[in-house]
């Protein structure tokens, strides 16, 4: 379901800049009033679960795509497969390193995380440079499953985070 202008305008007020955080220069984009606004979460919540519909399983990305991924994977009634920071998975695990908007970083997912054929949603909470995201749809491809879409909150469109996922489908709730 597309937002519709009165609902997007109402997250966007709900989503704070700070500057210089976590590092100076950085702009970030401070979602904790959102959460904590149950009917305005529910509409984030909705909106991104729609870009799911078909799924077999939510791969949510450590760790603000977790309070997103659990429950979008509940409204679809599908389970959650959780892609976290290195070393954080108890049992074998498939890596993927990447660069985002000031630093570098490695995640994880379990081996026996998914089927082959099986079709994914990947859900995080941002889009910026897409590195972290196009490393999960990585690890989702090398296990042998399908990125049947990709859904987050909020975009910053001007780091080029959907041209490095282009042939993807990407839903943005929010582009800045």
């Amino acid at each position: 379901m597309a937002l519709s202008d009165a609902a997007e305008a109402r997250l966007r007020a709900l989503v704070r800049d700070v500057p210089d955080f976590p590092q100076t220069g950085i702009l970030f984009r401070d979602i904790t009033p959102l959460l904590g606004d149950g009917s305005a979460l529910r509409i984030a919540v909705d909106a991104m679960a729609d870009a799911g519909r078909g799924a077999d399983a939510v791969v949510s990305i450590e760790s603000r795509g977790f309070i997103f991924g659990a429950p979008i994977a509940y409204a679809l009634g599908v389970g959650m497969i959780p892609v976290r920071k290195l070393g954080r998975l108890p049992r074998p695990t498939e890596r993927e390193a990447y660069d985002l908007e000031y630093g570098t970083n490695t995640v994880e997912i379990h081996q026996d995380a998914l089927h082959p054929g099986q079709r994914v949603l990947i859900v995080d909470d941002l889009l910026a440079t897409g590195g972290t995201v196009l490393a999960a749809a990585r690890l989702v491809e090398r296990l042998g499953g399908v990125v049947g879409g990709i859904a987050v909150l909020a975009e910053l469109s001007a780091l080029g985070g959907r041209e490095r996922l282009a042939g993807y489908d990407v839903t943005s709730l929010l582009v800045y």
